[in-house]
């Protein structure tokens, strides 16, 4: 049985054929595209015509290698949304999270309504590009897309809409909206009614494996294609990855590695306490009925932007020669929290890096090679500190960490990881969320009978690399220099810009 998967990720795209036989799982990779950022005027948005003409490129292309697949689903980034009008027309492009006319407003609706009132309710990491402070923002600025919406959709979903003409909203990446309640099972009137926005544009929202349409009969005659069930997946591209988390215990810590790090844990129920809070952790849905305890970690956006900064400069570097530099760069000798807004931004990477570590009094790094060894060193510490954090919250110890993710093929950062951490580390699939997105669809079928017969497949069909720790004694003590810097002290949580 062969099934279609879409994952989109904040800087590209891919759709990915899985076959299941008696071999196990195998994918073939059979269309990748760029998804870059639009920025016109001091907006920046989502190109996501574009996104949908890739979409239908890939079908071409399944088509043309004479393939059927059973049933297709997409996956993203969680948080963003488009506006449906009263004709069903797509109002405008949708805002990109980092979009700076977000800045400021979470402070504001959370002093309105209370931090804890917000938390409660809805158990989500405090993040100034979540949903709520999207929406409270096109409020307060007058948005003329506010006067002419019907109707709301989150990325997959509006795709999925474009594929099918149902809208529908799912459930992992509805709960990324800081607007879901899930004590309540349903979208938080409360909230909604605060900002000034009406509840009658969130509809159902359907758990993943659910058949939410057809693919259009324009598309087919198009294309050429039979039609084909589209299924609501774990649509927030997280989701899926937990799913293909190759674990053989019920209890397991994992990290979703790429653009962005999410590290936690897969749970019956949220956490939604004041501890939880304190730490700024969140409570996002999963597949199966699961909820995913984890914290969001700035990731490989920094080393990202330093290199398009270099490339902008004409000191453009490949991703391989950068590690080899990083690799006999001095050991510990520039340390950062990732998560400081300073680092939130697009721009000058490279020069905020510095400004930290001269605001801190350490070495600042000059060339590439220290540059990112300050980053990785930093991610891999930060790893550590949000593990022990998860196990707290969790009331669970980890005997090491599941990393998932393209991430996952920096080597440099896995050894890393694991020195830090002071456990194993291991390392697959690197497509995690296109092959999680594929067992939901599997599972939706009566394939496999659950989550965990997915998870044995998956582990049987795909490599998982281990990473022992080494270096044990100078990580620890990098450890706890890391926690001086960054005021991370046990119990603490800043977030704030040095």
């Amino acid at each position: 049985m062969s099934v279609l998967a879409y994952d989109l990720g904040a800087g590209s795209g891919r759709a990915i054929l899985g076959h299941l036989n008696d071999r196990g799982i195998e994918t073939r990779e059979i269309h990748r595209f760029k998804n870059e950022p639009v920025k016109i005027g001091d907006r920046m948005h989502w190109d996501i015509l574009r996104l949908h003409h890739e979409i239908l490129q890939g079908l071409t292309l399944i088509k043309q290698q004479g393939e059927v697949p059973e049933s297709l689903g997409i996956d993203s980034w969680g948080v963003d949304f488009g506006l449906l009008g009263s004709n069903g027309e797509l109002l405008g492009n949708p805002y990109h999270y980092r979009d700076t006319q977000f800045n400021g407003v979470m402070d504001t609706v959370c002093q309105e309504l209370t931090a804890k009132r917000v938390f409660e309710r809805t158990g989500i990491q405090f993040l100034p590009f979540n949903t709520l402070y999207q929406l409270a923002a096109l409020k307060r600025s007058a948005s003329p897309l506010l006067r002419e919406a019907e109707r709301f959709l989150m990325i997959p979903d509006l795709l999925r809409y474009f594929l099918t003409g149902e809208a529908v909203n799912e459930f992992t990446n509805a709960t990324t909206t800081q607007l879901y309640n899930p004590v309540l099972g349903q979208w938080d009137r409360e909230l909604l009614a605060h900002i000034g926005v009406s509840d009658q544009w969130f509809g159902e929202v359907v758990l993943p494996g659910s058949t939410v349409g057809q693919l259009r009969s324009s598309i087919c005659n198009d294309i050429g294609l039979a039609s084909i069930p589209i299924l609501a997946v774990a649509e927030h591209d997280t989701g899926s990855a937990v799913v293909a988390v190759p674990a053989t215990e019920t209890s397991f810590a994992y990290l979703s590695c790429g653009t962005w790090s999410l590290m936690g844990t897969e749970l019956d129920q949220p956490v939604i306490s004041a501890e939880s809070m304190e730490l700024n952790f969140t409570n996002e849905g999963g597949a199966g009925g699961t909820y995913r305890l984890l914290k969001n970690i700035m990731g490989l956006w920094i080393l990202q932007e330093c290199m398009r900064q270099w490339e902008r400069e004409g000191r453009g570097i490949t991703y391989g020669s950068l590690l080899a530099k990083a690799e006999i760069a001095p050991q510990f000798a520039s340390l950062f929290d990732p998560d400081d807004v300073l680092f939130l931004p697009a721009g000058n990477m490279t020069e905020r890096i510095r400004q930290y570590c001269q605001k801190t009094g350490q070495r600042v790094p000059e060339d590439q090679g220290s540059i990112a060894r300050a980053i990785l060193e930093s991610l891999a510490l930060k790893y550590r500190r949000v593990l022990e954090w998860t196990e707290q919250l969790s009331e669970k110890t980890f005997g090491g960490l599941h990393m998932v993710g393209g991430g996952i093929q920096n080597e440099l950062l896995c050894q890393w990881t694991a020195n830090s951490i002071g456990k194993p580390v291991w390392a697959g699939p690197a497509e995690g969320s296109a092959i999680g997105n594929m067992a939901v669809q599997w599972i939706a079928s009566g394939t496999f009978k659950d989550i965990w017969e997915a998870r044995r497949a998956i582990r049987d069909s795909f490599p998982v690399k281990e990473y022992e720790p080494q270096d044990r004694s100078a990580w620890a003590e990098a450890y706890e220099r890391f926690l001086r810097i960054t005021a991370l002290s046990p119990g603490t949580e800043t977030g704030s810009e040095v």
